[in-house]
C-alpha cells in the first residue's frame, strides 16, 4: 500500500461511468435478474404515460438478437432542447442521471419510477440504445453506443401522422456488463400481465420475435383490473363467497383501492403494491387494512350475534386465512424504506387505507348477510385450530434439541455458528446412516426421515403439529412455527433436501417444499433451501472415476474422451442413496468441494403459490388438466 494519498487518489466518475462501474447499485444485480430489470425501466416510463392518462397500449418485444423494443402511444419524450443542459431532451434524459419528469415541474403526477435514472442506466449498462420520438407529425431518431455515448445528436428521420405521438426504444444490453444476455420470455409474462391487472384498461402486448411461430404474442388486458387479478389466483380453489369485493377511495391525490375473495384453504395471499412497485415487505397501506379487516369483522360478528360474548375476539391471523387479496396504492410521494423498495413508510397512508377499507367493506357485510356468515364462521374455525396449534407447539418446544438428539433422529453438527452449518434432510434410514459416516461432523448435521411427511397443502398448523417428522424438524431448524417463526434463531444456513432422484424421492422433496413454503417461508424467500444434486451416472475408465448428473453431462463427457478410451468406458447407473456407501455419498454429493446443490427460489410468489395449491390441493381437476398438457413433455416415466 502506497502512504502518500493526495487528491490524484480520488478517482472522479464522469456521466454514466458510475453506473457501469457499481451497476449493482443501480438495478440490484448483474445476473439473470438484473438483466429482466431493464425491461422494467423502460416499460415503467410508459406506465407513467399511462399513469397521467396519455398511453392505452405498451408493446414489449423480444427481439432475434435479444434485444428489447418497448413501444407506447403516450405523448412522446420531449424533443425540443433542453435549457440546462444545452441538448436535446431524449438526450438528457438518456445521458444524465435524476433527469426525467419525476420531480415536480407538472411531468407526472403519481410515478413507478421514482429515480428518475431508468432510461439512462439502461443506456449505460446497453451496448447500443435506438430510440425514436413520434412528435408534431415527425420522426425523430437518435443512437447511443458502448455504455450510453451518444453517436451523433437527435435528428428528423420522417414524417408521421400529425396525430401521433409515442416512444419506441430498442436496446440490446451489454454482454460485458451482465453474466447472461438471454431473455426468458415466461419470467417477462408474469411482470407483464402483473402490471395490466394493476392498470385497468392497459393493453400491453408481449410477443417473442426469436420464435418463428410467435407472430402475435399474447395481449394482456384486464377491464376489471385488480378484481381479475384476484380472480386469477383464486383459480382451481374453492371461494367462501361468489362475489369479488372491490372497495376504492381517493384523498389528496391518493387513489386507493383493494380487491379481496375467500376460499376454502388455508393459506392467506395478499400482495401490496404502490405504484405498480411489488411492497412485498408491506408497509402503511397494508397495515391500514389488515387492522381494518380484523376490527370490521369483530364488530359485525358480535352485532349478528356469531360470535358470542363469551367468545374470544378473532385476531388478524384468523381472519386472513383462505383470504386472496390485492392492495394497490397510487402516490405521488411515496416515501420508501429499504433500497428495494419493499415498504412503504407514508403514515396518513395508514388512516386513509383504514378508512376507505372500513366503510367499504361494512357495507358489503351488512348488504350480504350469508357471505358475512360464511367468512366469519371461516374465520372462527381458524380461531380454533389456532388455540389447538398452541397447545401443540408446546409441546413442541419441550421436545428439545437433547430429546430430539437422544433418540436417534439429529445427528448435530459441533458447530454453533449458524454460518458455516447446515443440515441434510435425508430419505430413508439406510442413506442418513451413509451421510452420517461421510459427512464433515463439524459443520453438517443429518436428519433422516422416515417415510412421506404430511401434505401441509390439505392440512392446517394444528394437524401438522402433531406429525412426529415434523416436529422434529421444527425444533431442529430452532425457528419455531406460525406466529413464534423467527428467522434470526435459524440454526443452518443452508437446509439442503437430499432425495433419490426418483418418483418416491421427488414426492417426498416437493412435500417438504410446501412445507418450507407455507410454514416458514423467509427460509425459502432469503435463499436457505437447496436441494442435493446426486449424480445420475457413474463413467469409469483407466484409473479415472467421473461422477456426471444427467443424460447431457454424460454424453458432453464421453465425447471429450479419445474413441478408443470411449469403447472401452464402463458407464453405469447410479443406485439410490441409500445404496451409496459413505464414501461414495460423500464424494458425488456431500463434499463441499466436488458437490452440486440447486438453490430453491422463489422469484414470483403467485406463481409458487398455484403450483403448490394444483399439485398438492385437494381440487383434483385442476392437478388433471396440468398432468393432460404437460403428458407429452415427459421423457422418463417412473412407474
Amino acid at each position: 500500500m502506497n502512504e502518500h494519498y493526495d487528491a490524484s487518489d480520488i478517482q472522479v466518475l464522469e456521466g454514466l461511468e458510475a453506473v457501469r462501474k457499481r451497476p449493482g447499485m443501480y438495478i440490484g444485480t448483474t445476473d439473470v435478474k438484473g438483466l429482466h430489470h431493464l425491461v422494467w425501466e423502460i416499460v415503467d416510463n410508459a406506465i407513467d404515460e399511462s399513469l397521467a392518462g396519455f398511453c392505452n397500449n405498451i408493446e414489449i418485444i423480444i427481439n432475434k438478437d435479444n434485444s428489447i423494443t418497448v413501444r407506447d402511444d403516450g405523448r412522446g419524450i420531449p424533443v425540443d432542447i433542453h435549457p440546462k443542459t444545452k441538448i436535446s431532451t431524449v438526450e438528457t434524459v438518456y445521458t444524465v442521471l435524476h433527469a426525467g419528469g419525476k420531480f415536480g415541474g407538472g411531468g407526472y403526477k403519481v410515478s413507478g419510477g421514482l429515480h428518475g435514472v431508468g432510461a439512462s442506466v439502461v443506456n449505460a449498462l446497453s451496448k447500443w440504445v435506438e430510440v425514436r420520438v413520434y412528435k408534431n407529425g415527425k420522426i425523430y431518431y437518435v443512437r447511443f453506443e458502448d455504455g450510453g455515448h451518444t453517436k451523433e445528436p437527435l435528428k428528423v428521420i420522417g414524417e408521421c401522422e400529425e396525430n401521433r405521438t409515442g416512444t419506441v426504444v430498442t436496446f440490446k444490453p451489454d454482454p460485458d456488463i451482465f453474466d447472461t444476455d438471454i431473455y426468458d420470455y415466461n419470467t417477462l409474462k408474469v411482470r407483464t400481465r402483473e402490471l395490466a391487472f394493476l392498470n385497468r384498461g392497459l393493453k400491453i402486448t408481449l410477443r417473442d420475435d426469436r420464435d418463428d411461430e410467435d407472430t402475435t404474442g399474447e395481449t394482456f388486458m384486464y377491464e376489471g383490473g385488480i378484481s381479475e387479478y384476484v380472480r386469477f389466483i383464486n383459480q382451481g380453489k374453492t371461494p367462501v363467497h361468489e362475489s369479488i369485493i372491490h372497495l376504492e377511495g381517493m384523498e389528496d391525490d391518493v387513489m386507493f383501492e383493494v380487491a379481496m375473495q375467500y376460499n376454502t384453504g388455508y393459506n392467506e395471499n395478499i400482495y401490496s403494491f404502490v405504484n405498480n412497485i411489488n411492497t412485498h415487505d408491506g408497509g402503511t397501506h397494508e397495515e391500514g387494512v389488515k387492522r381494518a379487516l380484523t376490527r370490521v369483522i369483530n364488530n359485525y360478528a358480535r352485532k349478528s350475534g356469531i360470535l358470542k360474548e363469551k367468545d374470544e375476539s378473532l385476531t388478524g391471523d384468523d381472519v386472513k386465512e383462505g383470504l386472496t387479496m390485492i392492495i394497490s396504492c397510487k402516490h405521488p410521494n411515496p416515501q420508501f424504506e429499504g433500497q428495494t423498495k419493499g415498504r412503504l413508510g407514508n403514515s396518513e397512508v395508514r388512516k386513509l387505507a383504514d378508512n376507505v377499507f372500513s366503510e367499504g367493506f361494512e357495507k358489503f357485510l351488512l348488504e350480504n348477510p350469508e357471505d358475512a356468515r360464511a367468512i366469519i364462521e371461516k374465520s372462527i374455525l381458524a380461531c380454533r385450530a389456532r388455540n389447538a396449534a398452541r397447545k401443540a407447539r408446546e409441546i413442541t418446544r419441550k421436545s428439545d434439541l437433547a430429546v430430539t438428539n437422544f433418540f436417534g433422529k439429529l445427528s448435530d453438527c459441533k458447530s454453533k455458528d449458524p454460518k458455516v452449518s447446515e443440515i441434510f434432510i435425508v430419505e430413508g434410514d439406510s442413506a442418513g446412516g451413509s451421510a452420517k459416516k461421510g459427512r464433515d461432523s463439524m459443520t453438517q448435521a443429518i436428519l433422516p426421515l422416515r417415510g412421506k411427511i404430511l401434505n401441509v397443502e390439505k392440512n392446517r398448523l394444528d394437524r401438522a403439529l402433531g406429525n412426529e417428522e415434523i416436529r422434529t424438524i421444527i425444533t431442529a431448524f430452532g425457528t419455531g412455527i406460525g406466529e413464534e417463526f423467527n428467522l434470526d434463531k435459524l440454526r443452518y444456513d443452508k437446509i439442503i433436501i437430499m432425495t433419490d432422484a426418483d418418483v418416491d424421492g421427488s414426492h417426498i422433496r416437493v412435500l417438504l417444499l410446501t412445507l418450507f413454503y407455507r410454514f416458514f417461508r423467509p427460509i425459502v424467500e432469503k435463499g436457505h433451501v437447496y436441494a442435493a444434486q446426486p449424480p445420475l451416472f457413474r463413467i469409469m475408465h483407466g484409473k479415472t472415476r467421473k461422477y456426471v448428473l444427467d443424460e447431457k453431462e454424460k454424453d458432453d463427457y464421453l465425447a471429450t474422451l479419445p474413441e478408443n478410451v470411449r469403447a472401452r468406458a464402463e458407464i453405469a447407473r447410479m443406485k439410490g442413496l441409500g445404496e451409496m456407501d459413505a464414501e461414495e455419498l460423500n464424494e458425488t454429493t456431500m463434499d463441499i468441494n466436488k458437490r452440486v446443490l440447486r438453490r430453491i427460489t422463489v422469484d414470483d410468489c403467485v406463481a409458487a403459490d398455484a403450483i403448490f395449491e394444483k399439485l398438492m390441493g385437494d381440487e383434483v381437476e385442476p392437478r388433471r388438466k396440468f398432468i393432460e398438457e404437460n403428458a407429452i413433455k415427459v421423457k422418463n416415466l417412473d412407474i
